[in-house]
């Protein structure tokens, strides 16, 4: 994988230095660096945590928040191009090793290097809930819990709890909701109107067993019903006997079944053993036309971890310097609490960059997350938490 440049001043340097002039020089790059390092940490946090001066035009009553916290949660338009895939060319993949203390020592820093707090976490955090693809994938879905789950992902967050943040009441919405293919009608009618797109699972998840023509008929079937998005997971066998041929036809297919809707690539990490086959299924993937590629089910033993997620972006930042093309990423499963989260928007944020952190490009498939968010949200608001039982339950 190739390795991109640290930004400026936070790059160790080593010198050869001279015994008489090693103590002067050293002085100036360190005051050099630590220059650097703060203009850049201005530069490149100035799109997310600016003060804006126009909060009152919002809502007077509520100043907690700045306005470019409303502008943080709500975005910049991103339109990305459909990805058309490219020609399947084993040159692309075929020599790629993963060094897997490489990756655990950059994925322990994520943590521990800068920190989101007070006004910047809150503005975050308000920006996780619109990527959230709100999900119920249980074995005892009905329709009146698909409804639930939709009313939650119209309005995700308390007005009270918005009030207070200074956002006005219905400006935040999830990035998506996530079926079964059955409920896939009843989403996109208690969606209507919200601009929310339906997310539904399907090509036999979550083992992906299924004859394949059934998987392509399933995909067919929950674009007829108004899904937006598919969610398709591959056949894991193809990546563990390196059959990878089969991988990229298999999921052309799924690309050309979707048709207009956004196809979703689950690899199922925790089921395909090596972060080099991570690192070969996602560019795979990404040649076959997917939009998105996704870590996990959620089913497996072993879903989203940072360690996996660090490896498939660095495939996206490779495919897009190959072909000018930008796939979205979504880690599922695991990811349950809002310091997590964080630590998945600034991954995205340090690997990829600020285009990453809206719901075109990123999505966190979860199902507990928004609760302790929403905590997290009305610590912030009034200073203290509350039980999770005290917020609507989806």
């Amino acid at each position: 994988m190739r390795r991109q440049p640290c930004a400026a001043g936070l790059q160790r340097a080593s010198h050869a230095l001279s015994d008489e002039n090693a103590c002067e020089i050293k002085v100036t790059v360190l005051v050099t660096i630590i220059s650097i390092k703060y203009d850049w940490l201005l530069t490149n946090h100035q799109p997310l945590l600016c003060i804006a001066q126009n909060r009152e035009r919002l809502m007077p009553e509520a100043s907690t928040l700045s306005s470019s916290v409303v502008a943080l949660a709500r975005g910049a338009v991103v339109h990305p191009a459909r990805n058309p895939g490219a020609p399947f060319d084993a040159s692309w993949f075929d020599d790629l090793r993963v060094n897997q203390s490489a990756v655990e020592r950059r994925t322990a820093t994520l943590g521990t290097r800068r920190t989101v707090k007070k006004d910047a976490q809150a503005a975050w955090l308000l920006k996780a809930i619109t990527c959230i693809d709100l999900t119920t994938l249980s074995g005892d879905d009905t329709e009146g819990r698909v409804r639930r789950l939709c009313a939650k992902a119209r309005q995700p967050v308390r007005a009270d709890i918005l009030a207070e943040l200074g956002i006005a009441p219905h400006g935040i919405t999830t990035g998506a909701v996530c079926v079964y293919h059955r409920f896939v009608a009843t989403a996109v009618d208690a969606l209507r109107g919200s601009g929310i797109p339906v997310a539904a699972v399907s090509t036999g998840f979550p083992a992906g067993l299924n004859p394949h023509e059934l998987k392509l008929k399933e995909i067919e079937a929950s674009v007829a019903d108004g899904a937006e998005e598919i969610d398709i997971v591959v056949t894991r066998e193809y990546v563990l006997t390196g059959n990878w041929r089969a991988l990229y036809d298999e999921v052309r297919d799924f690309r050309a079944a979707c048709g207009a809707a956004h196809l979703k690539a689950i690899l199922a990490t925790g089921d395909i053993r090596t972060l080099s086959n991570v690192a070969r299924a996602s560019m795979v993937c990404m040649m076959a036309g997917a939009d998105f590629i996704k870590t996990s089910t959620g089913k497996e033993g072993v879903n989203a971890t940072l360690d996996v997620s660090l490896v498939m972006v660095r495939m996206i930042r490779e495919y897009h310097a190959r072909t000018g093309v930008l796939i979205g990423f979504k880690p599922a499963g695991g990811v349950s609490d809002a310091k997590t989260a964080l630590l998945y928007q600034i991954l995205m944020k340090e690997e990829l960059g600020r285009a990453w952190l809206e719901p075109e490009l990123f999505r966190i498939g979860a199902s507990s997350l928004l609760a302790d968010i929403e905590r997290q949200l009305e610590h912030h608001a009034s200073g203290r938490y509350s039980a999770f039982n005290r917020h609507p339950v989806a």
